[in-house]
């Protein structure tokens, strides 16, 4: 932070346009220009697709009948995946917003995740069922299923080793598959109801909210490294976010708040208030230079890692820039 002052005010910048709670944020990669994108899901049936550094408006993709549940971007940000409350996951063009496939479900879409190399797409259902779409053919809706879970699922996502996901439900413990045999090959024990789970932009940690609390595993291993309690009056862990670098983390849940903690330590560096309701997702940008949150409010907000650093909209009026870290 050499530069920079603790003496500024964190403003977050606002992205308007959705109508009801946001409920998951994703991001895609950096590309050779040091542009990147995300996209928002919101219970108003229309994802949109913003600009990385701003938050600007590009385009919302439209044809969900139901709440949005979940979304994703490939790493390239050419295609974006979306599962909603229509029994539906839509593969759509990110480009010109048109759909390129819709996979029919028995019941509510609740996870879309993007294969490492963006050939496969995983939903998580409310049938209890995990899917594998192939998409190099995206009309054709054959897929794997994987069957283990007790309850509707809550995410599921692929980690560093191509063969290998994870996934939770509303429980206390996370699965492991192997897709090759479409098996559970390992159970963890999280300390609660795990509720959001993240894999870092360089694939080598998980990290897991549950209940009031945040745990770091090891991707490959899936050995934790590193587990912190919030304080109780935080409320419920809605989702937890790591800074790239993994110096920091941030939080959001009940209590409207967004918490930056140390890594190291687990310990609360900053915290602020700006939703008129609970956080129901946070994610890191993938330079680190800021996170975004959305929630009950129907918002999406930008804010800074660094305050008072000179990027995208935000300005400081007394110097040319700043670093994050």
């Amino acid at each position: 932070m050499a530069g920079v002052t603790t003496s500024f005010r964190q403003v977050p910048l606002t992205c308007p346009g959705h109508t009801r709670p946001v409920v998951h944020l994703h991001f895609s990669d950096v590309n050779s220009e040091g542009q990147f994108k995300f996209i928002s899901a919101s219970k108003d049936a229309k994802p949109m697709l913003h600009q990385g550094t701003t938050g600007d408006w590009i385009g919302t993709f439209t044809g969900h009948k139901g709440a949005v549940w979940g979304c994703c971007l490939n790493k390239e940000a050419t295609q974006a995946a979306t599962g909603a409350a229509d029994f539906s996951a839509k593969l759509w063009n990110a480009h010109n917003g048109n759909e390129l496939a819709s996979f029919a479900h028995k019941h509510i879409v609740k996870s879309v995740d993007f294969s490492q190399d963006g050939t496969r797409l995983v939903t998580g259902c409310n049938d209890k069922l995990i899917r594998v779409f192939a998409l190099e053919s995206p009309k054709d809706e054959s897929s794997l299923s994987l069957k283990g879970h007790s309850e509707a699922i809550k995410s599921a996502i692929w980690i560093a080793d191509p063969n290998l996901l994870v996934s939770s439900e509303e429980t206390s413990d996370i699965k492991l598959w192997d897709v090759r045999t479409c098996d559970v090959v390992r159970e963890i024990a999280l300390p609660g109801p795990v509720l959001s789970i993240e894999l870092s932009k360089d694939i080598s940690i998980i990290t897991i909210s549950h209940s009031n609390g945040v745990t770091f595993l090891d991707a490959t291993s899936l050995e934790t490294i590193k587990s912190y309690q919030q304080p109780p009056s935080c409320g419920k862990v809605n989702s937890a976010s790591l800074h790239p670098s993994k110096s920091h983390y941030v939080t959001g849940g009940e209590d409207f708040k967004l918490y930056k903690c140390s890594y190291e330590d687990g310990k609360e560096t900053e915290s602020y208030k700006g939703h008129f309701g609970p956080v129901h997702c946070v994610r890191y940008s993938p330079d680190g230079h800021f996170y975004c949150s959305g929630s009950e409010d129907g918002t999406v907000r930008l804010w800074q890692h660094t305050v008072g650093e000179t990027y995208g909209l935000w300005k400081n009026p007394h110097e040319n820039g700043a670093n994050s870290n």
